[in-house]
């Protein structure tokens, strides 16, 4: 691995540290939700769910689609779907 990979994947380890962002990470893997559906699952408000979203999809590891007054958010890259999907066989109870 050189540098600038090193650097990326360590960008995008630091990104998914938070607790906020981890946990809607593993409420993504198996759906996608809107903002409100996330809110009420991480316990926190529309405006912090937001900022989270906002800083996953600059990071390009979550997208969302529009369908009418609904945003959908849900993880965009294969590669992320099974990271997460590996940390949470190996870190998780069953």
């Amino acid at each position: 691995m050189d540098n600038q990979d090193v650097d990326k994947v360590a960008g995008l380890l630091k990104t998914m540290a938070h607790p906020i962002r981890l946990k809607i990470l593993c409420l993504l893997l198996d759906e996608e939700m809107t903002v409100g559906e996330i809110r009420d699952q991480v316990k926190t408000t529309n405006a912090n769910v937001s900022q989270h979203l906002t800083i996953l999809r600059n990071k390009n590891i979550i997208s969302f689609r529009k369908e009418a007054n609904f945003i959908y958010n849900m993880i965009s890259d294969g590669r992320m779907h099974e990271l997460i999907t590996t940390m949470k066989k190996l870190f998780c109870n069953p």
